[in-house]
């Protein structure tokens, strides 16, 4: 079943394109890698697939809705966005920030209820986040809050998650912990997820299928054997 698919998607900053005319569709339960130089568009595609800029031309469907069409409430019920640079208000407890992961299955002027409650109790067990659920995200460091937006993902219990370079401030042992996690919501519960990833070596390691952008289009696509290799890294990358 393609959970998501992209048609024919052109996105640019005013008159520049930063990308060309992409197509490809992500299966429901696969973990799809975007890959590519600094400058590519992979976070780009990550905002056009969020609804968060709208495409020069093109579609974006998700569960064969237009993602235009759907109303915020709904989509965020379908999906969930980890951002490279989070912006979140530091006087804030990092379990009220995992909590608002509930706020799309609440209905207005609702509270939060014990089954809430719990489902931001285990999404933060999940990322091991847990023992400092009552400290300021002000308090917290780069790679702690990036755990902390995870877990708000998790609490959120969506379909989709896109995750823009989601190991980018963490050390290698929780970027293995992190990479497992989502790998295991791909295989367990059957999750569709598209992730940017700067270094290819966890890219081909934890991917089903990987996208290689270079100067606005695809260069490259397939399984992580097919498209990481010496030739691709060197024609794309220069090294």
């Amino acid at each position: 079943m393609k959970m998501l698919e992209i048609q024919n998607l052109t996105l640019a900053y005013g008159h520049t394109t930063v990308l060309h005319d992409l197509s490809f569709s992500v299966e429901k339960g696969e973990m799809l890698g975007l890959i590519g130089p600094n400058g590519s568009g992979k976070s780009t595609l990550i905002k056009a697939i969020s609804n968060v800029i709208s495409p020069k031309s093109g579609n974006v469907l998700l569960k064969g809705m237009n993602i235009t069409k759907i109303h915020r409430s709904e989509l965020a019920k379908l999906m969930g966005v980890v951002p490279q640079t989070p912006i979140l208000p530091s006087s804030f407890t990092a379990f009220e920030i995992v909590l608002m992961g509930r706020n799309p299955h609440m209905s207005l002027l609702s509270y939060e209820n014990e089954k809430d409650l719990e489902i931001t109790y285990q999404a933060m067990e999940r990322t091991s986040t847990l023992h400092f659920a009552e400290r300021r995200i002000g308090e917290l460091s780069g790679g702690e809050i990036q755990r902390i937006i995870i877990s708000r993902v998790l609490a959120q219990q969506p379909e989709t998650i896109l995750l823009d370079e989601p190991t980018a401030n963490l050390d290698i042992s929780h970027q293995l912990d992190v990479l497992d996690l989502i790998k295991s919501l791909c295989t367990r519960n059957n999750l569709t997820v598209v992730i940017t990833v700067h270094d290819l070596n966890l890219a081909a390691q934890y991917c089903d299928r990987i996208i290689m952008l270079n100067k606005g289009c695809i260069f490259d696509e397939g399984s992580p054997s097919k498209v990481v290799t010496a030739i691709n890294v060197k024609e794309v990358y220069g090294a």
